[in-house]
């Protein structure tokens, strides 16, 4: 068995357990380091099959960026998860419908590969134009050219995505001062400075 091919083999077997450590995981800081964990190992399979340019996404942004981020959510957020469980036996059916609907379909796309290959009957765009080019250069023609607003789009869905999570990490607690950045700016000499006349001797009164 050549290096290649174990190294496929040792980086898929993680990522599959990863991904079941990520729902089973009782902790939540637990399941986003074990997600962590299958994104670094996903990169690696990409890696390995020349997608260099998807594996430095991969690492760049899902961990380095969105990963960390639930990270920090989960941690500074005080989610009562007990609760969050109540409910589990009541959309349980509604869950295993999806997961049932999905499976299916990624057995579909298994067995279409299978028969037909990786590209099938599909219309598939030639971002090289039959030049030997990087596969980043390739991938960058055709998410700049034909599929420009599509990744635009994508870039404002994760846009959103991080102004609400910060917006859930934002709590205003009563009696902790906060930079009030409009009265700052809106103060004037009157408002913002007093004149005391202190007389000899007796010193400023707290």
């Amino acid at each position: 068995m050549a290096l290649q091919e174990i190294a496929f083999y040792v980086m898929a077997t993680v990522t599959v357990l990863a991904g079941l450590a990520v729902v089973f995981a009782r902790n939540p800081v637990h399941s986003v380091l074990f997600l962590i964990a299958a994104f670094f190992s996903a990169a690696g399979l990409f890696v390995l099959m020349g997608a260099e340019f998807l594996a430095m996404l991969l690492v760049v942004v899902y961990v380095g960026a969105v990963a960390v981020l639930f990270l920090f959510v989960v941690m500074m957020l005080d989610v009562d998860f007990t609760q969050l469980r109540e409910g589990f036996a009541r959309y349980l059916p509604i869950g295993g419908g999806v997961a049932g609907i999905l499976v299916l379909e990624m057995i579909m796309v298994a067995v279409t590969v299978a028969n037909q290959g990786a590209a099938g009957r599909n219309a598939v765009p030639n971002a090289s134009g039959g030049a030997d080019i990087p596969n980043a250069e390739a991938i960058g023609r055709v998410l700049y050219t034909d599929y420009v607003y599509f990744f635009q789009a994508a870039g404002l869905v994760l846009l959103v995505a991080m102004i609400g999570a910060i917006v859930l990490t934002l709590r205003h607690k009563p009696g902790v001062k906060r930079q009030n950045i409009m009265a700052q700016n809106a103060r004037t000499p009157a408002t913002g400075m007093t004149m005391v006349d202190i007389k000899p001797g007796e010193g400023i009164a707290e």
